[in-house]
C-alpha cells in the first residue's frame, strides 16, 4: 500500500515538473489577426526534424527499421509505415482537438480560411517504456501564423518547448501513443496561449 502511494505521489510530482518545464512564447510579430477568428487552416511540417539523439530523422528511422527487421522479418518495414502514418492518424487530430477545445478556433487542413497555423516540429523525443524503466516522449515545435493563401507572409511566430507526452501508468508502450500525448499537450498549450494573449 505504501509503495502504491509512493508511485502515485511520484507521478503527480513528475507531472507537475513536466508541466512547469513546458514553455510557450511569442518570439516574432503579434497576435492581433487572431482576435475574433473562429476558424483557421493548419499545416503540419516535419521536415528537418531531429529525433532523440539523431539530428536527422532518416538516420533514426533507418536504425529502428534495421533493428526490428533483424528481430522479425518485415517488422521494421511495418514500423516505418506506422511511424509516418501516426502523423495523420494520431498527432494531427489530437493537436487540433485540444487546440480547438482551449482556443475556440476550429482547425482544418487546406487553404480556404484567411489565416493558417504552420506547426513545424523541430525535435521529437519518442521516449520509451520497458516496464522497469521509462522515458517520457516530448516535442519542441514552432507555430507560424501566416496568410493561408500566401504562407510566406508570416504574421507571428510562437515557440513551443518541451511539450511532454504521456507520463502516467497504463498503455504507454507504443511510440505513437506517447507522441500523440505530446501533440495533445502542445495543442492545449498553444490554444490556451492564443486565448489569453489574443483577447
Amino acid at each position: 500500500m505504501k509503495a502504491m502511494r509512493f508511485l502515485l505521489l511520484a507521478g503527480v510530482l513528475l507531472a507537475g515538473t513536466q508541466t512547469y518545464a513546458q514553455k510557450v512564447k511569442l518570439t516574432e510579430g503579434n497576435l492581433d489577426v487572431v482576435k475574433g477568428i473562429t476558424k483557421m487552416n493548419v499545416i503540419y511540417n516535419y521536415n528537418r526534424m531531429s529525433v532523440g539523439k539523431f539530428d536527422n530523422e532518416a538516420d533514426y528511422v533507418k536504425q529502428k527499421k534495421d533493428e526490428y527487421n533483424k528481430k522479425e522479418a518485415g517488422r521494421g518495414d511495418a514500423w516505418e509505415k506506422a511511424w509516418v502514418a501516426d502523423r495523420k492518424n494520431l498527432f494531427a487530430p489530437k493537436f487540433a482537438e485540444l487546440f480547438t477545445k482551449y482556443s475556440n478556433i476550429e482547425l482544418s487542413e487546406g487553404h480556404d480560411q484567411q489565416y493558417a497555423i504552420i506547426l513545424n516540429t523541430i525535435s521529437s523525443e519518442p521516449g520509451y517504456d520497458i516496464y522497469v524503466s521509462k522515458k517520457n516522449a516530448e516535442i519542441d515545435a514552432t507555430a507560424f501564423i501566416v496568410e493561408a493563401k500566401n504562407p510566406a507572409v508570416v504574421l507571428a511566430k510562437i515557440s513551443i518547448d518541451n511539450a511532454p507526452g504521456r507520463i502516467y501508468t497504463g498503455n504507454n508502450y507504443d511510440t505513437g501513443v506517447r507522441l500523440q500525448e505530446a501533440y495533445a499537450t502542445a495543442g492545449k498549450a498553444l490554444g490556451k496561449f492564443l486565448s489569453k494573449e489574443a483577447k
